[in-house]
């Protein structure tokens, strides 16, 4: 009913920047937090950066002063622009966001199927 399809991602020098947007579709009546996870290899998935529906941000200490998050709510789409870029950055990159649906009470969360950000020279 939900899909969250995350662009942007590729491959980038140590130091370079990278924008990912992610666009979410459906059923949608409205969208809560949405936000930004990655999953390295070998690692388990973790927080990057969130956003409510207000514009409040949270982000990783590891990310803090590099990257920043918005989002558009009336396109229900949200970015992440990633600055200064470290080879620790690779990982697989999921959005994410607590989405309710029209005729629905409750909030669901939904996934992204991921985009990878590699970081090497």
């Amino acid at each position: 009913q939900v899909q969250l399809v995350e662009s942007g991602g590729g491959l980038v020098q140590p130091g370079g920047s990278l924008r990912l947007s992610c666009a979410a579709s459906g059923r949608i009546f409205s969208i809560n937090t949405m936000g930004w996870y990655r999953q390295a290899p070998g690692k388990q998935r973790e927080l990057v950066a969130t956003i409510t529906s207000g514009g409040s941000t949270n982000f990783a200490d590891s990310v803090k002063g590099r990257f920043s998050i918005s989002r558009e709510n009336a396109k229900n789409t949200v970015y992440l622009q990633m600055n200064s870029l470290k080879p620790e950055d690779t990982a697989v990159y999921y959005c994410n966001g607590y989405v309710t649906l029209y005729g629905s009470f409750r909030e669901f969360e939904y996934w992204g199927q991921g985009t990878q950000v590699t970081v090497s020279s």
